[in-house]
């Protein structure tokens, strides 16, 4: 598990501060058209934490006075053939993040949080996107195996008025997935103003395992924003200013249960933070990440997820059956309240000593190094991988389809005024942490990933297998999206 006194230290965000309030920490009971390359600085004036630390006169935000919405399960439009057909709109709309306070911004069919799409694994799906807005847009589904022309390259992006359809085969694991916006050089502005939504695969094959399941398997996307006292999106200030914490696109809610076991899939989508999570103490049992489940449960206290990241949890509230809320921390913030029912009822769920084994790692034929690093002379300052900014005409890394590599990812920025990190996410393939800093993994690094932190002066080293049948153009990059707006990302070709 990453060390808090570390992140706090290092600037990781776990100390941006919500609404201070008076409650303590002490543990509770128990079609598609291609478009020319974008210059970085036209479109990111200013580049998160390199702006100035002047945060708008931001509304005032009451604690727990919302219930956290459950985003709504999109319903197929088609089943015909074995494929299940969906059709999403991208548009403007205004939501209420902050109860009397309209913000205007883009959504997935309307909402804020994406309606979740709920795929099975074996069974492909298609997604007809339009594009609603004003500007040009894209999505990529982040954990998703998925053919080039449907990975929301970069480059591949939906002019407005368009329509593209994604195809997803959802030949994988069952993972907690992601979709959201990867239009170059707009990604940050447009995920932070609303483009974002969970698309969970899950597997027959797994309901023998008894988890949560239905109202109890509950995903919760988590992110941060800095609005103005009109309630609108404030892009481009530091991450500091972040101020306002959201669940589900509401501002520190809270959530009615009942005193048995939940599955909670938790989403890291803020542009930079790092979500430090936990009950105030109590246990709670971690048992996926990324890619999917682990192959046992980890009783944990504390869960950390750097921006892009998910983890999933299961808490049981029948200890606290009448003896009040339960709250979720970030660090020392209580950003979600848990109201627990008072009486307690039939739970025929449970948490299996074993949940589901790994792949085997396989033998490495190649080792690379991959680095990360900020141009700070220049303002906006370029992001950079391998000493180089993103161009989508030059192939940084080709690796063949079928090989297993070792990956030395490596945080290059050593200046010690501008100690940054940067959570490294990988397109089309899950891999494995095998050491990190020059000794063992942490427990944190457990399980099948596409995204890792990788702290200031860093090095995660990882294995991965290009077991796909799908060859092209690839990204990898760091998914601090300020970061990858401006620069940092690579192009990996997979080869046959």
């Amino acid at each position: 598990m990453f060390n808090r006194r570390q992140l706090l230290a290092l600037g990781t965000a776990a100390a941006t501060g919500v609404v201070a309030t008076s409650l303590s920490k002490a543990a509770t009971p128990g079609a598609s058209a291609a478009a020319p390359a974008t210059d970085h600085a036209a479109h990111l004036a200013a580049a998160g934490e390199f702006a100035p630390r002047t945060a708008t006169s931001g509304p005032v935000v009451t604690p727990f006075t919302q219930c956290m919405p459950v985003p709504p399960v999109l319903v197929p439009t088609s089943t015909a053939g074995g494929v299940d057909a969906y059709t999403i709109e991208v548009r403007p709309a205004d939501v209420e993040i902050v109860p009397g306070l309209q913000t205007p911004a883009y959504t997935y069919a309307g909402h804020f949080t994406g309606p979740t799409i709920r795929a099975r694994a074996g069974r492909p799906a298609t997604v007809a996107v339009t594009n609603r807005l004003t500007t040009p847009t894209n999505v990529h589904l982040h954990g998703g195996h998925v053919a080039p022309d449907s990975d929301g390259h970069p480059m591949d992006q939906l002019v407005p008025g368009a329509t593209k359809v994604y195809e997803y085969p959802n030949a994988q694991r069952a993972a907690t997935l992601w979709y959201h916006d990867h239009t170059h050089a707009l990604e940050a502005d447009h995920v932070y103003r609303g483009l974002h939504g969970f698309y969970l695969i899950e597997d027959p094959a797994e309901r023998h395992l008894d988890l949560p399941s239905g109202d109890f398997d509950v995903p919760i996307m988590l992110r941060n924003a800095e609005l103005d006292a009109a309630g609108a999106f404030v892009f481009g200030g530091h991450p500091d200013n972040r101020t306002v914490i959201m669940a589900n696109g509401k501002a520190q809610p809270y959530f009615p249960v009942a005193p048995r076991r939940y599955r909670f899939r938790l989403l890291n989508a803020a542009l930079k933070h790092v979500f430090v999570l936990g009950l105030g103490g109590a246990e709670m049992t971690k048992i996926g990440t990324d890619g999917g489940l682990l192959p046992a449960p980890v009783p944990v206290t504390e869960v950390a997820i750097s921006s892009g990241e998910r983890a999933e949890v299961v808490i049981d509230f029948a200890a606290w059956a009448g003896q009040g809320p339960v709250y979720l921390y970030d660090g020392a913030n209580p950003i979600i309240r848990f109201d627990v029912a008072p009486r307690r009822v039939a739970d025929r769920s449970r948490v299996p000593r074993t949940l589901r084994s790994l792949p085997a790692l396989g033998t490495p034929t190649v080792e690379r190094t991959l680095t990360m690093s900020m141009d700070m002379t220049l303002r906006p300052p370029i992001g950079l991988m391998n000493g180089r900014p993103y161009d989508p005409v030059r192939a940084d890394v080709s690796v063949r389809r079928g090989a297993t590599e070792i990956w030395n990812v490596v945080n290059e920025d050593l200046d010690p005024a501008f100690p940054f990190d940067h959570p490294f996410h990988m397109h089309l393939m899950q891999f494995q942490v095998i050491g990190r800093d020059g000794g063992p993994p942490l427990p944190e690094d457990a399980g099948l990933k596409d995204t890792v932190y990788v702290g200031p002066r860093g090095t995660v080293r990882l294995q991965v297998t290009f077991d796909t049948p799908f060859t092209g153009e690839y990204l990898a990059h760091c998914h601090f999206l300020e970061h990858s707006a401006l620069g940092m990302m690579l192009r990996m070709d997979v080869l046959p």
